[in-house]
């Protein structure tokens, strides 16, 4: 299993569609970076989110997820409350090959202000907008900023193929366009 460069993520992507839209350049002027990058693919975040709010449930609970626990918000910049966190979406759809596993790691400008954006593995053959966790880890509101860079997407491509994919297995948030709650 090996990193893949810039070279083989344009070709998969514009070839099989693996992330659309595309950015084939590193857009950096006036934002927080996106599209290609040398070894891997910087990911934007949609403008619709879900803030959470602790309002109306004291406890959280992955497999009963109470939905009026979030604000659902649209909008150029959103405000995740201290201590706290947001969903929200990508705005590239993704296709993964059979043999690809990608790992996706929160971009260092967030990161640098106490801000974590989580994002599980996409698996071989899912396929759909990732749902995206951004926790503000400090005292203080912070912004995040719609259509800009999010997070860094990482390709491994195996040198076999798996016996079973995500879509064999039906995984539960195969194909999600909208942001995407806790199921189980």
């Amino acid at each position: 299993m090996s990193i893949k460069s810039d070279k083989w993520i344009k070709r998969i992507a514009v070839e099989q569609q693996m992330i659309v839209p595309f950015e084939a350049e590193q857009v950096r002027s006036g934002v927080i970076s996106y599209g290609l990058s040398s070894y891997g693919y910087d990911i934007r975040v949609a403008n619709e989110f879900k803030i959470f709010t602790n309002v109306n449930t004291t406890i959280v609970d992955p497999k009963n997820f109470d939905e009026r626990s979030f604000v659902d918000f649209k909008g150029d910049v959103c405000i995740v409350p201290p201590n706290s966190f947001a969903l929200a979406k990508t705005v590239e759809h993704f296709r993964i090959p059979r043999n690809v596993l990608t790992i996706c790691l929160g971009k260092s400008t967030y990161a640098r202000c106490g801000v974590i954006v989580n994002v599980t593995p996409f698996e071989p053959e899912w396929e759909g907008f990732a749902t995206l966790e951004i926790s503000n880890t400090t005292p203080l509101p912070a912004k995040i900023y719609a259509n800009e860079g999010i997070a860094q997407v990482i390709f491994f491509e195996s040198d076999e193929t798996c016996l079973v994919s995500y879509a064999d297995k039906k995984g539960k948030y195969q194909a999600q366009q909208d942001i995407t709650l806790p199921k189980i």
